[in-house]
């Protein structure tokens, strides 16, 4: 997994300095232009999260502060968006920090697992909305053929997941799978807890209700999420009509996840919002500018979580050596 994530980036940064040497030339220009304004993007972004949260909170049993799982929202999405871990790494930080505040892990792990399939179903919700966007947009059916295609071949996957984890005990099966390659005492660990975890899991989707909740909150989040290059656009000089933002944000969204594999979507979200781009009128150069406002939003924004997280991390390990130390 490594190796393929490492071959991953360097496609991603190979295609992205390609971008740069041909359509770049000015990519600063805009963004000097701007200036300051841009920075109301990062208070701007807290909505989204704060929504997106809101839709985590339906699926708990336990009621975690909401300003305590903001944080774990926003210290999930720093990982995946910040760090080489393919878009896997921020749902297992997410399960750790909430069992840290003292939600049963198992009822953590189902929470995470459940939440993130009706993320794909609400992701499928925007992309289809955005292409219907683009549509409106550009008046023709040709632009959009391919991402038609996607949506089409996307929604049996979909399907299919919410299937295996409703009647497939998925972990369940998965754990059978690594005692018999790597042995029973070096997953002695597990200890059937992934039997549980289906468990937990079943009885969440067994109700509509909670699920419905959560995916309303999850798409008013990604609703949310188009004001910024809405925005942007505007505050970098080229103001679009909404509609245009939200097809740039949900296609670019839809990139990115889709080729998780690619670290923080490097290449993949300044070709998808080129592409789109220049679907809508919006040059390379712009498209590049909107581009690196996201990523600088997205360092800005998403650093100091993971350095808190790291701290917290760190006094954690400095409580238990001074535990042990005592005995």
């Amino acid at each position: 997994m490594r190796l393929a994530v490492r071959i991953a980036l360097l496609a991603g940064l190979a295609l992205l300095i390609g971008l740069i040497a041909h359509e770049g030339g000015s990519i600063l220009t805009p963004i000097m232009r701007a200036g300051w304004v841009l920075l109301w993007l990062l208070p701007l972004h807290v909505v989204p999260l704060v929504l997106d949260s809101r839709g985590w909170q339906a699926l708990l049993e336990r009621q975690v502060h909401a300003a305590r799982l903001l944080w774990i929202a926003t210290v999930r999405e720093a990982v995946n968006r910040l760090l080489p871990v393919a878009n896997i790494g921020g749902e297992l930080a997410g399960i750790r920090l909430l069992a840290a505040s003292g939600t049963d892990g198992i009822e953590a792990a189902a929470s995470v697992t459940t939440e993130t399939l009706l993320s794909l179903f609400s992701q499928y919700l925007f992309v289809a909305l955005g292409v219907a966007c683009l549509l409106r947009v550009t008046h023709t059916v040709h632009s959009v053929t391919d991402a038609l295609i996607g949506l089409g071949a996307s929604l049996p996957v979909i399907v299919l997941a919410a299937v295996l984890l409703r009647y497939g005990s998925l972990f369940e099966r998965l754990e059978k799978l690594a005692v018999r390659m790597l042995g029973e005492e070096t997953l002695s660990f597990l200890n059937g807890k992934s039997a549980s975890l289906d468990a937990a899991i079943r009885a969440l989707i067994a109700q509509p209700a909670r699920l419905i909740e959560t995916l309303g909150w999850q798409f008013a989040g990604l609703l949310a999420s188009a004001i910024e290059p809405w925005l942007a656009l505007r505050w970098l000089g080229h103001p679009v009509g909404f509609g245009a933002a939200l097809a740039l944000e949900s296609l670019a969204q839809a990139a990115r996840n889709f080729i998780f594999v690619v670290p923080a979507g490097i290449g993949v979200q300044e070709a998808t919002l080129v592409g789109v781009g220049a679907l809508l009128g919006i040059n390379g150069d712009l498209a590049l500018a909107l581009s690196l406002t996201k990523r600088m939003r997205e360092i800005l924004f998403g650093t100091p979580a993971l350095l808190s997280w790291y701290w917290m991390e760190g006094r954690k390990e400095l409580q238990h050596v001074r535990d042990s130390s005592r005995y």
